[in-house]
C-alpha cells in the first residue's frame, strides 16, 4: 500500500490514483513490487529536524528516503520537503508539479537500489528520473 500524508503543510497538488499506479509501473520496470511505502509531505522546518535526527545532517534537502526492503518488494518511507520542491522548481525553471513528480520517484529509484552519491551515480539517476517521468499521466 502507497500513502500520502502530510506534517505542517497542505497535501500537494497530486493525483493519487495515478501517482500509485505510476509508481507501481516504475517498480516493476525494476523488478520489484511495492509493498508498505509511506509518503510524508513536510516544510522545510520539519524535514530539517528528520535529517539531524536520524541522520545526523544538520542542512535542508528535498528528500530523505528511508529504506526497508525485503527481498524484490520496496517499503519504506519517504519525506519531502514541499518547501525545498517549490524552491527548485523555481531555480531550474520547472513547473511545481513536475519538480514534485520528479522527487516523488526520486524515492523510489532509491529504493530500487539507483543511488547518486558516487562517481556518474548522479548521471544514472537523472536518466532513471527522466524515463520515469516519461511515464507520468499528468
Amino acid at each position: 500500500m502507497i500513502s500520502y500524508s502530510t506534517d505542517g503543510v497542505k497535501m500537494p497538488p497530486i493525483k493519487r490514483r495515478e501517482t500509485t499506479a505510476w509508481i507501481k509501473a516504475v517498480a516493476a520496470k525494476y523488478g520489484r513490487k511495492t509493498g508498505e511505502i509511506g509518503y510524508m509531505f513536510v516544510n522545510d522546518e520539519r524535514i530539517l529536524e528528520v535529517n539531524r535526527e536520524y541522520l545526523g545532517h544538520d542542512y535542508y534537502t528535498d528528500i530523505i528516503t528511508f529504506d526497508y526492503d525485503e527481498g524484490d518488494v520496496i517499503n519504506g518511507d519517504i519525506v519531502i520537503s514541499l518547501d525545498t520542491v517549490r524552491t527548485n522548481a523555481e531555480q531550474f525553471g520547472k513547473e511545481y508539479i513536475d519538480e514534485l513528480h520528479r522527487v516523488i520517484i526520486h524515492g523510489i529509484l532509491h529504493l530500487c537500489g539507483i543511488n547518486d552519491k558516487g562517481p556518474g551515480e548522479r548521471e544514472i539517476m537523472e536518466q532513471a528520473e527522466n524515463e520515469a517521468l516519461s511515464l507520468i499521466k499528468n
